[in-house]
């Protein structure tokens, strides 16, 4: 019975556990020939008093509904609302007072900040005032009319909201204050109404937002015009389409410099203007305006501190271009890898992808934060003030751009259900930035992908560890399980299981299909899968579905040389055999007590067999040994006379995760072999199996996964004969617990120069 719900687990087609196909979404994974999905266009102009830090804002939205479904209401997300003091994001946080708490900790127990939307109205085509009803994060608009299929609405609307200090309370979104200067960085998102998306599959994705699961948008295009102190450089999503009005001849030459230059970057604004610009406050403003095309949103950053370098980068027959904003409290980390994280990311992810399809692509530096929009993202990281940094962060700067700016890809062009999925998002954009830093530095000592740093997630406690495939807000270990295990899935779906070149031809595949477009689960896994002629099922079920850890055990290895009947090859084999068997102890023991035993006393008890020598080679072996050759054809003479081995080899799949059995053969000369078995070995038995293999030397050892690449939680197990686990430890100082501070000592950087060595 065991045995038949171990099948049944891992083996069995998904079947109904996929949504039907039909003329939507096919059974191949691709869009059907009925596919639809809605457009909203945007056009807004928004302001921030930076003195108040308030953002005003109003515009309309030209919403289309392209779907042959009449829709009697409609739906827009308040995503500032998760900020209102009523917020059931702080009524469903558990939360606990310890004996000695910070000011600050206790405060985030009760919230104190005025945030959320003010809608100040809401108004159809003819000005007419919208009937509207706010749920939280959710706004219900219930039109004049009803919306029929290819028609259009327009929404105007006006609204204000308080702007959060991110240093203070956090979010994806806000401003960061420096005191010194009385001056502020603004990165901004959510800052208006967004309509929901309305799909095929879902109907109107209006799950409430209460922090982790991030955003389900529609595509449309955006029209926007900022207004901010005259001395801010501004960055947002799009295109700038009034530079003449808010840049310089200096700067607009520059920009035009950066365009062709492909392989360094060149300053749009410097260092010097920067600082001289952040040294005073402006009273006046400008207006930036923004103009981006098939878009699902809009972020921009604002401030007079930023500096801004740009460099071009060849996709097809287009220069893109790679910017960065950051503080001079970003350098020099920022100078010199910001935007070549950025041009490094648009490369490997269109080889790997789309070829990036938009103008430009922006990283701000933003303390603690990483954040995505379109064409824009906010990234953590500033060194020490003399200029050092640690390893960690260095790297840490580097993997949060390319991953922020990855999620271009996923999911701002390849429009997954970030609501509903969070590894949709996260976890193919983590499988993508592991290849981008492989591709960037050999040696490039990536968080996550690699299947070893999964491993101590998926042996730990099993009640706190839920499917890939739970949604965003009922997720345990966050990181571990969005990010880490479906990146690590992947990987070793691309390495291991499928191979580079089916892997990689089935994942472009998907990614083109659905190029802005809102793909499901299964569309990823039924492309997949048709993609390649691979049958995944299994993978999908155990990886995605299901919690159970990897762990492959060898238990028992029997050897036999294949017996070829040759007496001279044989007698030499049975000698050595019996050469090699260790003297059990009762007969060490009684040569010592029993110097002489009666058949030595008495000869008389001697005949043929104790007189014999048992490995001579005699004429009846030879006689057999032709005989048996008579019968034989050419083929089963050269097998025999090969000098074969034959080893039966045990597994047991102690996890309950099936996967591919990769075997390293040992020999006794030292050479080593290496097998693959497909994980469709465990389909008739999930526990245990045999499986034979012949070879052509005698084994030494054999030892399972030895490269580490299908995330086996207990490698003791991998080697038989078991082996000692040889290794050594050292005692440190732990490392910081903010992952975003610089360090919480001295740094290498720092050691180095008061040694005074050189590199």
């Amino acid at each position: 019975m065991l045995l038949a719900q171990n099948k049944e687990n891992s083996f069995s087609q998904l079947g109904t556990m996929l949504p039907t196909p039909n003329v939507y979404r096919t059974a191949s994974g691709a869009p059907g020939h009925a596919y639809w999905q809605q457009q909203a266009d945007y056009k807004l102009n928004v302001r921030i008093d930076e003195d108040k830090q308030v953002l005003y804002g109003e515009g309309s939205i030209t919403y289309f509904n392209h779907s042959p479904d009449v829709l009697d209401y409609l739906w827009l997300q308040l995503d500032q609302n998760v900020r209102a003091k009523n917020s059931d994001t702080y009524k469903v946080k558990t939360s606990s007072i310890s004996d000695k708490m910070e000011v600050g900790s206790l405060m985030k127990l009760e919230p104190t900040f005025e945030g959320g939307f003010n809608i100040d109205y809401l108004k159809g085509d003819g000005n007419n005032p919208l009937t509207f009803t706010i749920n939280k994060t959710m706004l219900r608009v219930d039109p004049e009319k009803s919306l029929a299929p290819g028609d259009s609405i327009v929404i105007q609307m006006k609204w204000w909201y308080n702007i959060n200090d991110r240093m203070a309370i956090g979010g994806r979104s806000g401003y960061e204050y420096f005191e010194e200067e009385n001056n502020h960085i603004f990165t901004i998102a959510q800052f208006f109404p967004r309509m929901c998306v309305y799909g095929d599959n879902v109907g109107w994705q209006n799950k409430q937002f209460l922090g982790s699961g991030e955003f389900a948008l529609p595509f449309g295009n955006y029209d926007v015009k900022i207004t901010v102190p005259s001395d801010h450089v501004v960055g947002g999503t799009g295109v700038i389409v009034n530079k003449d009005e808010v840049l310089s001849k200096a700067s607009i030459e520059r920009l035009k410099q950066a365009e062709k230059s492909l392989t360094q970057p060149v300053f749009i604004v410097t260092a010097s203007e920067a600082k001289k610009a952040e040294k005073g406050r402006a009273k006046d403003t400008k207006i930036w305006h923004f103009v981006a095309e098939n878009v699902r949103d809009f972020g921009f950053a604002s401030s007079r501190k930023f500096m801004w370098d740009a460099m071009g980068v060849k996709l097809g027959d287009r220069n893109v271009m790679a910017m960065s904003l950051f503080p001079k409290e970003g350098n020099p980390l920022w100078e010199q890898y910001s935007t070549k994280a950025v041009a490094q990311t648009l490369n490997s992810y269109s080889a790997h992808t789309v070829e990036y399809p938009y103008p430009v692509a922006y990283s701000v530096n933003s303390k603690e934060i990483g954040m995505e929009y379109p064409m824009i993202c906010f990234n953590y990281g500033r060194p020490e003030k003399d200029g050092t940094y640690t390893e960690r962060l260095k790297y840490g700067v580097i993997s949060v751009i390319i991953h922020e700016v990855g999620h271009n890809f996923f999911p701002m062009i390849i429009n997954s259900d970030e609501r509903q999925w969070t590894w949709m998002d996260e976890g193919l954009n983590s499988f993508c930035q592991f290849m981008a830093e492989q591709e960037m530095q050999r040696d490039y000592p990536s968080r996550r992908g690699s299947a070893r740093k999964i491993v101590d997630y998926m042996k730990g406690d099993p009640s706190k560890i839920a499917p890939i495939m739970t949604n965003s807000e009922s997720i345990f270990q966050f990181g571990n399980n969005a990010y880490g295990k479906p990146a690590t899935a992947l990987n070793i779906l691309r390495e291991t299981v499928m191979g580079r070149e089916l892997f990689d031809f089935a994942f472009k595949t998907y990614c083109e299909r659905w190029a802005f477009k809102h793909p499901s689960p299964a569309d990823f896994f039924r492309t997949m899968e048709d993609a390649s002629a691979v049958d995944l099922d299994w993978f999908w079920r155990g990886w995605f579905y299901g919690t159970q850890p990897v762990d492959i055990a060898i238990t028992n290895v029997k050897g036999f040389a294949i017996n070829n009947q040759n007496p001279n090859l044989v007698k030499n084999f049975e000698k050595k055999a019996f050469n090699s068997e260790p003297l059990e102890i009762f007969y060490l023991n009684n040569k010592k007590d029993y110097p002489t035993v009666y058949i030595e006393k008495d000869p008389s008890l001697e005949d043929f067999y104790t007189k014999r020598n048992a490995f001579k080679v005699v004429k009846a072996d030879v006689e057999d040994h032709q005989n048996l050759l008579k019968k034989l054809d050419a083929d089963e003479k050269a097998f025999l006379n090969a000098g074969k081995y034959a080893y039966e080899l045990e597994f047991e799949n102690v996890g309950g995760l099936p996967m591919p059995i990769i075997v390293e053969f040992e020999f006794e000369d030292g050479s080593k072999e290496r097998q693959q078995i497909p994980a469709e070995i465990w389909r008739f038995d999930a526990k245990t199996i045999q499986k034979v293999f012949i070879v052509n030397k005698p084994l030494k050892a054999v030892h399972i996964d030895p490269n580490l690449e299908t995330a086996d939680i207990n490698t003791r197990n991998n080697s038989w004969p078991r082996q000692i686990d040889n290794g050594s430890f050292k005692l440190e100082k732990s490392e910081p617990k903010n992952r975003y501070a610089p360090t919480d000592g001295e740094n290498e950087m720092q050691r180095w120069k008061r040694s005074g060595e050189k590199i």
